[in-house]
C-alpha cells in the first residue's frame, strides 16, 4: 500500500508541474451536493488549489429547483431539455442558487485540524460575471426567464484568479436592465472556459462515457462526438474544442478520487475530448517507411542512432510504432522481441526536432512498454550512446556484459560502444 502511494506520488510530479498556474474550469451538477461524498470532492478542489491550479467552479441547481417547485405543487416544464422558467420557477431558481452557493462556500471554508481542509484558507469569490439575454420564443415555445450567455466578464474573473482566489459561479445571468435569467450550467462553464482561454474544461458527470459494450471511452474527437446521442456535456465539449480549448474531460463524479486520477495519472479514468486528431500513435505500415527514413536520417548522421537500410526497416516494419501528425511521421520506435528469451530490445526511438518537448518520446516508450507486457516480455533492453540519462529516468539500469543475452550480443556493434541498459517488466 505504502509503496503504491510512493510510486503514484512520484508519477504525479510531472503533472503537478504542468498544471501549476493553469486555469481549470470545473462544472458539476446540483446532484453532487446531495451526495454524502460531496465533501470528498470539496477536499479535491482544495488540493488542486493548493497545488497552484487556478480554479473556476460552475455548479448546477436543477434538482434543487425541482424540489422547490414540487413543494409549491407547481409543474416543472421543459422543452428540448431546457427548463421553461416562468415567474414562479425563477423565484425557485434564485432561492436554489443562493442556498447552493452558500453551502459550497461553507464547505470550502472548512479548516478543522486533522482534516483534509486543515490550513487550506481558500478565498472563494462569487459575483455578477455573467451577462445574459433571454432565449425568447423558439418553435412557438416561450422560455420566459430562461436565458443564454451573452458575455463573460473574463477580466474580472482573471483578476480574482491572479489573487489566488477560487471563483464560484452560479448558473444565473443578469441583463444590463437588471433582469435575472436562469442559465444552463454547462453553457456557462463552456462560455467561461472560452473567455478565459482555460487550459482545461472539466465536466463532472453523473455517469461515465461508455461504448455499446459498457466499456469506458478513453478518448474522443469532436467529429466522433457529433455522431453520438445528444448530451449537454458532449455538446459543450465540442463547442469548447472548436473555440480553442485543447482538452475537455468528462469524469464520472461517482468514482471517488476520479478528478485526481484523471489529472495526475497517465491513463486517467474519464473521457478526453479534443479536436479532430492531429496526432495518432499507431503500428507502422509499409507506407510509413519513407517517413521513418526521413525522420531518423539526421539522427544517424549525428551518431545518435545506428544506420538502418530501407530493406532492414521493411523487414522489421511490424516491430515499429509511429506518431503521425497530419500525415507526417514525427516520431517512431521499434520493439524487437525475442520470445525464447522473453526479452526485447527497444530501438530507433526518435522524435522530429520540431516536435520535441511534448512528451512524445514518453508516449512512444509507453506504447512499446505496453506491447512488451502483453507479449510476455520480462526484460527490456536498450542500446544508447547519447540518451542514457533519459532511459535511467524511466527505470533502466546499466547491464553488465556477462548478463547480456546472446541474441543481443550478436547484434552489438563494438565500434559504436553503446551503453547497454535493461529494465525488468513487472
Amino acid at each position: 500500500m505504502e509503496n503504491n502511494f510512493v510510486k503514484w506520488f512520484r508519477g504525479s510530479s510531472p503533472y503537478i508541474q504542468a498544471h501549476r498556474n493553469k486555469i481549470f474550469v470545473i462544472n458539476f451538477g446540483g446532484e453532487a451536493l446531495q451526495d454524502d461524498s460531496f465533501q470528498n470532492l470539496i477536499h479535491d478542489f482544495a488540493l488542486l488549489s493548493s497545488l497552484g491550479i487556478r480554479l473556476v467552479l460552475v455548479h448546477g441547481i436543477r434538482p434543487q429547483i425541482d424540489a422547490r417547485l414540487q413543494k409549491l405543487n407547481h409543474p416543472a416544464r421543459f422543452h428540448n431539455r431546457l427548463r421553461i422558467t416562468d415567474d414562479v420557477a425563477l423565484q425557485c431558481v434564485k432561492e436554489a442558487a443562493g442556498l447552493v452557493r452558500v453551502e459550497i462556500e461553507s464547505s470550502l471554508s472548512m479548516g478543522l485540524a486533522n482534516s483534509p481542509m486543515a490550513n487550506s484558507e481558500l478565498n472563494v469569490v462569487s459575483g455578477n460575471f455573467i451577462v445574459a439575454k433571454p432565449i425568447g420564443v423558439i418553435d412557438g415555445i416561450d422560455y420566459a426567464n430562461t436565458g443564454a450567455v451573452r458575455r463573460i466578464n473574463g477580466a474580472a474573473i482573471q483578476a480574482q484568479l491572479e489573487q489566488n482566489n477560487l471563483v464560484l459561479i452560479s448558473p444565473i445571468g443578469y441583463s444590463p436592465s437588471g433582469d435575472v435569467f436562469n442559465l444552463s450550467a454547462e453553457q456557462v462553464a463552456t462560455a467561461v472556459a472560452i473567455a478565459l482561454n482555460a487550459e482545461k474544461l472539466i465536466f463532472l458527470t453523473e455517469e461515465s462515457c461508455v461504448d455499446e459494450n459498457g466499456r469506458l471511452i478513453a478518448q474522443l474527437t469532436t467529429e466522433e462526438v457529433k455522431k453520438m446521442p445528444t448530451r449537454f456535456a458532449l455538446n459543450a465539449a465540442v463547442e469548447s474544442c472548436d473555440a480553442g480549448i485543447a482538452r475537455v474531460h468528462l469524469i464520472n463524479r461517482h468514482i471517488d478520487g476520479a478528478l485526481l486520477q484523471e489529472l495526475f495519472t497517465r491513463d486517467g479514468v474519464g473521457t478526453l475530448i479534443s479536436s479532430t486528431p492531429y496526432e495518432i500513435c499507431r503500428t507502422a505500415t509499409l507506407n510509413d517507411i519513407g517517413g521513418i527514413l526521413e525522420l531518423i536520417k539526421p539522427l544517424e548522421q549525428q551518431g545518435i542512432l545506428a544506420k538502418r537500410s530501407r530493406e532492414k526497416i521493411e523487414m522489421d516494419i511490424a516491430d515499429y510504432v509511429v506518431i503521425e501528425r497530419d500525415g507526417l511521421i514525427i516520431g517512431c520506435t521499434a520493439l524487437h522481441i525475442n520470445t525464447t528469451e522473453k526479452s526485447a530490445i527497444l530501438a530507433c526511438l526518435a522524435v522530429h526536432k520540431n516536435y520535441q518537448g511534448g512528451a512524445r518520446g514518453q508516449r512512444l516508450f509507453s506504447t512499446a512498454l505496453n506491447i512488451a507486457k502483453k507479449s510476455g516480455v520480462k526484460t527490456l533492453f536498450v542500446l544508447s550512446t547519447q540518451t542514457v540519462q533519459w532511459f535511467i529516468e524511466r527505470g533502466f539500469t546499466p547491464c553488465e556484459w556477462v548478463n547480456v543475452p546472446d541474441f543481443l550480443k550478436a547484434l552489438y556493434n563494438p565500434l559504436r560502444n553503446s551503453k547497454i541498459l535493461f529494465k525488468t517488466i513487472e
